[in-house]
């Protein structure tokens, strides 16, 4: 939504904004307060630190204090909150919130962002809402004058959700969810990594883990836990299983030993209970498989250390921009994450559904508590229903489908494959691993898998099927030999541009070659993210993740040192997405990319920059390079430009992050987000080869038979590959227009530059549209309907 254009360095002239955590604390709430308070300088308005949340606010004095630019340098990497957390009995009373508002208005303060859960933000819009009586209250008592209460006359509030366990309605995924799915995920690892260690040297016993993780009232850290880690069964609050579940359990697991399988994993929310509203412990797990199978059973309880990333700055420019634009008939709003998009939702309606999930659970509504969650957890939950407990039909489809890895190895790429080849055995097809890229499937490296040969694969970095760059134009000939020969019907195609261009290549041969003219799709597997057709690749998350901790370890390695600049070099090929958001994750001074040009001119203004920033308290500076960025200002002459320029302020480093970049396991993200594209990406085939079926064979030569599935903004979809050969610069190899562009004068923002920032593109209102729980049923179905076409 366009708003009218106003100079943002003055929307905050003569504003006061302060910000504030309450709650738990969650990772990630320091960036989300450092970008808020920079942002708020950055437009002209003065920023207030509260410190120990509401109790902060109620007790005022020092609590309350000024922030400046220096005031958030080096908090990006803390955990926890650095301006405190408090839960506050005071604030809940109306004496208390009446103590607030009056040190508020003594400070001209009118415009408050909270970082907190639902309890929090739920108590902020009680406060505005009361907000004039309290002021009415305070003029009889005699505490504030007319002309104050005049000037504070109207109270904005803007919240950001801080919740580790995600239980808040409205938002993808809330401040501090990453970090504790992160932490998680390493003890799983752990766990199966001890357990594989100890099989090669044949010391290792059939074993069930039982692992309870946080989540009272949302199973929402125990459900991606469980797709993240292919475990065997997952308790959530939301959907209690089954009467004689634990028949069905003790099957499963004996089912799985009989397969081959020697860990079982089961994943516990701690809220976990049954249809009787009777909770489900980790120790009642371990008593019934112990008692039933006699299977070696252990369990883990995962306490606070899940309170471990970081929120896009993006969501603090947007809190920022939405105080400044509220008008006293603006609801109070939430800015959540919605795929890679910052939205504003009404603060209310968020608090409504929460709370309606709640209702549904109680009244053992329990499908309508799932759809409530949203369409991310309820896409979650039917994955996981899928992989986990669907067992293979008897009845053979006859169809062979082949999976190939192609280009460099990342991240991921083994959990797209263990879901397309589950999914795949699911439907009833012949699986088929293409091992070595193209180069195998022209020579015919081609081997049936099962569902036990996947079994693990989920956390396994890198590419188990092998994968070569090579392209299939050289082996057009032996390719379409090969897909004869094996009776392929369908190709998944897995894997970064070198795949893309593969698949482009086969397309293009389909005029020559009838056995090419089969469905097949491209699932984008890359660190560098480069893929047309898509905004996220498999792979990028685990690369992003590892430059941004390689580079908070080496600002931090250097603490008590004198004034330091770290030169970095980042992969990417000539996509800058890795250097970039690294450098919003890491809070770069400046981030050298090919997309966005820059001369002797710009190195000049940013060495300078930085000098003066340096004779302040800053006492750290990060510069990144993309590897590709100019052929002539090499990450040695950046080096040697600002050793140059710095002597007698700062010394440079430099460091290049290489091969590294790829990452080891893959994060949460990427196991998830691998797990859902290669679910996705089979069943589409399916119903392509329906479609493509006529007279007793397969021929599929439309354009829209051969697809990329991409990630565009807050949906999957299917794109023609024919369709995107015009969105591509293939010499560079990227994609002519990036989404994450636009999110480079941020950076520049948050490092002090004084820059102008594009607002006409800013989220407008948007609403949770959700079925009301007291719907009758016809409207519920018009509603529905109006929901669907919503999210289409």
């Amino acid at each position: 939504m366009s708003h009218t254009s106003m100079d943002p360095t003055k929307m905050g002239i003569g504003r006061s904004v302060a910000v504030l955590t309450s709650g738990g604390d969650a990772q990630g709430m320091n960036a989300a307060v450092r970008a808020t308070v920079r942002v708020g300088l950055y437009t002209g308005a003065k920023v207030y630190f509260v410190h120990e949340g509401y109790q902060g606010l109620v007790d005022g004095g020092d609590n309350i204090k000024l922030a400046t630019w220096e005031s958030v340098s080096m908090m990006l990497q803390l955990g926890g909150t650095v301006i405190g957390s408090a839960r506050c009995m005071d604030f809940r009373a109306r004496e208390g919130r009446m103590k607030a508002a009056l040190n508020l208005v003594k400070l001209g303060i009118t415009n408050l962002c909270v970082i907190g859960g639902d309890g929090s933000l739920t108590g902020a819009n009680q406060f505005r809402t009361e907000w004039s009586t309290l002021l009415v209250d305070l003029v009889k008592a005699g505490k504030i004058s007319d002309d104050e209460a005049k000037t504070s006359s109207h109270l904005n509030i803007v919240g950001m959700v801080g919740s580790i366990d995600n239980d808040f309605c409205g938002t993808d995924m809330t401040i501090g969810t990453d970090s504790a799915l992160h932490r998680i995920i390493e003890v799983v690892d752990v766990i199966a990594v001890t357990h594989g260690f100890c099989c090669l040297f044949g010391t290792c016993h059939q074993r069930t883990f039982i692992l309870e993780v946080m989540g009272r009232h949302c199973g929402y850290l125990a459900l991606v836990t469980a797709l993240a880690c292919g475990a065997d069964w997952v308790f959530i609050p939301e959907m209690p299983p089954d009467e004689g579940w634990e028949g069905h359990l003790c099957r499963r697991l004996a089912d799985q030993r009989a397969r081959g399988c020697r860990l079982n994993v089961i994943i516990v929310a701690e809220g976990a209970m049954g249809r009787d509203g009777k909770p489900i412990g980790s120790e009642d797990i371990k008593k019934l498989v112990e008692k039933n199978l006699g299977f070696d059973t252990r369990t883990t309880v995962l306490g606070h250390v899940q309170r471990g990333g970081t929120p896009p700055p993006r969501m603090g420019v947007e809190a920022v921009m939405a105080l400044l634009e509220a008008t006293p008939e603006t609801p109070a709003c939430v800015v959540s994450l919605s795929g890679n998009q910052a939205v504003r939702l009404p603060l209310m309606e968020c608090v409504q559904v929460t709370k309606d999930v709640t209702t549904a659970m109680a009244e053992n509504r329990w499908e309508d508590a799932i759809k409530l969650r949203g369409k991310s957890f309820e896409n979650n939950w039917n994955t996981y229903k899928m992989l986990a407990h669907i067992n293979p039909p008897d009845t053979k489809s006859n169809i062979n489908v082949a999976i190939v890895n192609v280009g460099a190895p990342c991240a991921g790429m083994n959990a797209a494959v263990r879901s397309a080849v589950r999914i795949g055995i699911i439907q009833g097809h012949n699986m088929l691993a293409v091992h070595d890229g193209f180069e195998g499937l022209a020579h015919g490296n081609i081997v049936p898998i099962t569902w036990t040969g996947v079994s693990g694969w989920t956390g396994k970095g890198g590419s188990e099927l092998g994968t070569k760059r090579v392209l299939p134009s050289k082996y057009i000939e032996e390719i379409s030999l090969t897909i004869a020969k094996f009776n392929i019907h369908s190709l998944v195609i897995i894997g970064g541009f070198e795949a893309f261009m593969g698949g482009l290549e086969l397309v293009t041969a389909r005029e020559k070659y009838e056995e090419l003219c089969i469905p097949m799709v491209v699932i984008p597997a890359t660190v560098s993210n480069n893929v047309p057709g898509s905004d996220f690749s498999i792979g990028a998350d685990t690369a992003l993740n590892t430059i941004t901790s390689t580079c908070d370890r080496i600002k931090q390695s250097a603490a008590g040192t004198k004034r330091r600049v770290f030169i970095i070099e980042t992969m990417g090929g000539y996509c800058g997405y890795l250097a970039t958001m690294a450098g919003l994750a890491a809070g770069a001074d400046a981030a050298y990319i090919y997309e966005d040009k820059f001369g002797i001119r710009d190195l000049e203004m940013n060495v300078e920059h930085l000098v003066q920033k340096m004779k302040t308290d800053v006492k750290r500076g990060l510069i990144l390079r993309n590897e590709k960025c100019n052929a002539n200002y090499t990450t040695d002459f950046i080096f040697a430009l600002y050793s140059e320029e710095g002597k007698g302020v700062f010394d440079c480093r430099k460091n290049i992050l290489g091969h590294m970049q790829q990452g080891g396991t893959p994060t949460p993200f990427d196991r998830n987000f691998g797990t859902k594209m290669g679910s996705k990406a089979v069943l589409w085939l399916t119903e392509k080869l329906k479609e493509t079926y006529r007279h007793g064979r397969i021929f599929a030569n439309t354009p829209d038979s051969a697809c990329v599935l991409g990630m565009r903004k807050r949906a999957l979809t299917f794109q023609p590959l024919a369709e995107l050969n015009e969105q591509t610069d293939f010499e560079h190899r990227i994609p002519k227009t990036s989404w994450w562009l636009k999110l480079r004068p941020i950076m520049k923002i948050l490092a002090k530059y004084n820059i102008s920032l594009d607002t006409s593109e800013h989220a407008h209102m948007e609403h949770v549209i959700k079925k009301r729980v007291s719907m009758p049923a016809p409207l519920m179905k018009e509603h529905k309907e109006e929901v669907e076409e919503e999210e289409e």
